[in-house]
This record gives C-alpha cells, structure tokens and sequence, in this order.
C-alpha cells in the first residue's frame, strides 16, 4: 500500500477505510491532501481485496471543515480554475466509482467537505454532523461541483437555500431533506457504517457498479438516453456468471456466491 502523509488508509474485511488525517486543521482540503485523495481512491479501487470504500476525517469535530482557506487567499483567477478544476477531477472519479463510496460525516461537513460528502454515494452521519456549503460568505461559490449535485439530492429550492443563505444544517436537518441517509451517535457511526457496507458487499460486484454507473449517468441524461443505458447494461449483466449464480442460488434457495464475473 503506498504511503501517505495527510491519510490514513485500511483495509479490512473487503472495505477501505479512507480518513483525512489533519485534525489539527479540522481536516480542511488543501492542494495536497485532494491531490493524496484521488491517488488513494485510484488505489483502491483497483485492489482485487476491497469491494467498497469509507471515506471520513479524523477525530470527532470534522470531517472536512472545509477548504483551506489560507491556501485559497492567495489564488489568482487562473489559479482559482486550477483549484477547481483539481478538486472536480477527484470528487468525480469517486462519484464515478463502480465500487460503492460511503461517506461516515463525523461532524463539520461544510464548503469543500460538504461537497466530498455529496461526491460519495451514500452518506450516514454523527449526530453531531453539520452540512453547510458558505461559500457566498467568502465571496466566491462552492467549486468542487457542490452547485450540481446538491440540488439533484435536495431539490433546487432547498439547495439554492442552503448556498445563498451559506446557513449550516444539523443532521436531522440534513436527514429530513434526504442530504443524509442515516443519522446515529457518534459512538456508533463506524459501525453502522461498516455494518451498512457489508450489506450492500452481500450482493453482485458487477451488478452494483452498473447500478452505481447507471444511476449517476442517467441523472446526466434526457429520458430515452437513461432508459437506453439501463436496458444496455441489463443485457450486459445477462451474461455474466453473476447473474446465473445469483439466480441459481434463489431458486435454491441459498446464499449466493459471487466472484465478480
């Protein structure tokens, strides 16, 4: 496993464990860190041993702060694409991973943290967790492609909301609006993550990454596309050999033995 100097890395029971470690810094995002994240994530999903990732901070405050915003003071206009431009390039392979990101917010997920947090598949946050996208406050608008998803999660109202009045939310906010799929005690957050992953890693690899692949890409769609891509990658999952072991084992009526082929 490569070495890393602002993450923490696990592996353990096919998950991996991805915790930004700068606690110090309430896990904010710098250049280095985004940078060590896309490596990470290319890591991973390439391993043969993790069949889904978490992705959280280090400590109980934050899990991303947000932005570094020492760092990003001293950016000029083509610096200021530059940023943006890196920070969209990794929260989009991981939205685009077929192997499934969940999100364990284990408190502040504001500006740059929010917006890793809506790049995830799902997210299941701390009690204590914050969701906020302030930006505008700094005279500038969220730049990790927050402006895009989090209105396909939350609707454009509540969305436009939550950026032009730059208010945080707490979790059963964040819950209720459908921008957090599950609220529990921090003691317990991990757990329940790990818990929910290995439910999801009971079912068909191939047959989840195309479900990842086809839901994300049909929100980007007319209709008729997405309907398109389902029916192409639902013929394709007909000729794997997870489908007929998937298929075999209900009729058999046991649990089914997956190999990701």
């Amino acid at each position: 496993m490569a070495e890393y100097t602002t993450l923490l890395v696990e592996v353990q029971d096919r998950i991996a464990v991805i915790s930004i470690n700068r606690p110090d810094k309430m896990n904010a995002l710098n250049e280095g860190i985004i940078r060590e994240l896309g490596r990470a994530m290319e890591e991973v999903t390439e391993r043969e041993d993790v069949g889904g990732i978490i992705l959280t901070g280090v400590g109980e405050k934050a899990f991303v702060a947000g932005a570094d915003i020492a760092e990003l003071a001293k950016m000029g206009p083509v610096d200021g694409i530059d940023v943006s431009r890196l920070g969209q390039r990794v929260f989009r392979s991981i939205e685009l991973s077929r192997k499934p990101v969940i999100a364990a917010v284990n408190g502040f997920a504001l500006g740059g943290g929010c917006e890793l947090a809506l790049a995830c598949h799902l997210r299941i946050a701390s009690e204590n967790a914050q969701f906020g996208l302030p930006e505008v406050k700094l005279g500038i608008i969220p730049g990790y492609g927050g402006t895009l998803r989090l209105p396909r999660i939350v609707g454009k109202g509540r969305a436009l909301e939550l950026m032009l009045t730059a208010q945080f939310i707490k979790a059963d906010e964040a819950y209720r609006i459908g921008l957090a799929n599950k609220v529990v005690p921090q003691a317990e957050l991990m757990d329940t993550t790990r818990k929910m992953m290995g439910t999801i890693l009971a079912n068909g690899p191939v047959a989840l990454g195309l479900a990842i692949e086809c839901t994300t890409r049909g929100m980007e769609m007319s209709v008729d596309d997405g309907l398109a891509l389902e029916s192409n990658l639902f013929g394709l999952l007909a000729a794997t050999s997870d489908m007929r072991e998937g298929m075999t084992a209900f009729l058999e009526k046991r649990r089914a033995a997956f190999t990701g082929r």
